[in-house]
């Protein structure tokens, strides 16, 4: 099903990946990307981390200079003492990327996060700090 303004279509797998990660807690992330392949562009998953990979595993995968949606399972202890989850979407945009990959992730990014029913809290990121954990802790309580 593609998006009317920017022509994206979101592969089966990027949505069976997130009720995996939402449900089953089988994933600690997910980073997508956007595929173009034949004037078809659609959004795909690039990589899964493992239940135990932690935040700066995460951080790491992201490319310093293209553009990128993810999906982060953190979890924390609150001032009560809960232990609790928070489900974040980052869009990963950083501004040494390519004007014409912004212009698409930013176009894509609210059609797409529609498809993954259960984000808590969303994020734009444009470096690094803009998404550090202290910058995660704050949002997510």
């Amino acid at each position: 099903m593609a998006n009317a303004a920017s022509g994206i279509a979101v592969h089966d797998e990027c949505k069976l990946k997130f009720l995996e990660l939402k449900a089953k807690r089988t994933y600690r992330f997910i980073v997508f990307k956007i595929e173009e392949k034949q004037k078809q562009k659609q959004v795909i998953v690039e990589k899964v981390g493992e239940p135990a990979e932690s935040y700066e595993d995460f951080t790491a995968t992201l490319p310093a200079d293209e553009c990128r949606y993810a999906v982060y399972d953190f979890d924390f202890v609150t001032a009560e003492n809960c232990q609790k989850s928070r489900i974040f979407f980052i869009a990963w945009s950083p501004d040494t990327s390519k004007v014409r990959s912004k212009m698409i992730y930013a176009s894509s990014k609210d059609r797409f996060k529609r498809e993954l029913d259960g984000i808590q809290v969303e994020l734009q990121a444009t470096d690094p700090t803009e998404m550090g954990l202290d910058v995660i802790r704050s949002r997510a309580s």
